[in-house]
């Protein structure tokens, strides 16, 4: 718990350099299989997708077509639960509790199987997550998800097996978030304040992708990266890659 004396942005700070640590040192491992995972598909002629509802879909947006990034890499999108966009804003949380939703989603998306889908959900409770990686994985998909494995302990399904989405992935990346997502208190706030849920998730998804990189570069395969479209000559290298892996990025159709 930081100290309530110090000022709002210094504890803000503090505590989510502090999940950072949690994540980096306790989550090595799963973020050296979902990289592995990653690299086998690219190898392998794959793709990568990343989907994600609500806030959870920020950090599955920061992994496609972000310089520095693997191009293969794309969103699988929802209509309806991917942002804030939708008014009334709450639809969106509304659907991720629709069921059968997940599986029209997949079935009309270019996923397939060998391909790798990381599921994103803080809570990782709600029908759609939960669907989405069983529907992925019958597929054929290797299912990564980016949860907080604290909702498993402390709150209830709302699926009708009772179950979490760790239960249904082959890789599960805790993102150790506390329930309610919420770093600080204040005796003259009515409610705990200033999540770290994005900050943390989107970390692990960057760390996945570089060591996804690395690994590649290992193997003596050269892996697909973009460039920033703000450095000379960047459009350039973007405009090779995207026509090299054309039949494995979907953003640009």
């Amino acid at each position: 718990m930081t100290d309530p004396r110090r000022e709002p942005a210094e504890r803000y700070f503090d505590a989510a350099i502090a999940l950072l640590s949690r994540a980096r040192d306790e989550e090595r491992d799963s973020v050296r299989r979902a990289a592995t995972a990653v690299s086998d598909a690219i190898a392998a002629g794959g793709r990568i997708f990343a989907f994600g509802a609500g806030h959870s879909s920020l950090p599955a947006q920061d992994v496609v077509y972000r310089a520095g990034g693997l191009a293969v890499v794309n969103l699988l999108s929802v209509p309806g639960v991917i942002g804030v966009d939708v008014v009334p804003a709450t639809l969106g949380s509304a659907l991720e509790r629709v069921e059968g939703l997940a599986g029209a989603a997949l079935d009309t998306s270019p996923a397939r199987e060998g391909d790798v889908l990381f599921v994103i959900s803080l809570s990782g409770r709600n029908v759609l997550p939960i669907e989405m990686a069983q529907n992925a994985r019958a597929l054929g998909m290797t299912v990564i998800a980016v949860t907080s494995l604290a909702y498993a302990r402390e709150t209830g399904s709302r699926h009708a097996t009772g179950t979490f989405l760790k239960d249904h992935c082959d890789v599960v990346i805790d993102s150790k978030i506390p329930v309610g997502d919420a770093e600080l208190t204040d005796d003259a706030i009515p409610a705990p304040f200033a999540p770290a849920s994005t900050v943390v998730t989107s970390a692990l998804m960057q760390a996945v992708m570089a060591t996804a990189a690395s690994d590649l570069a290992e193997r003596g395969i050269v892996p697909p990266m973009l460039r920033s479209g703000n450095v000379d000559g960047g459009l350039d290298w973007n405009s090779r890659v995207f026509e090299e892996y054309r039949d494995r990025i979907f953003f640009r159709h």
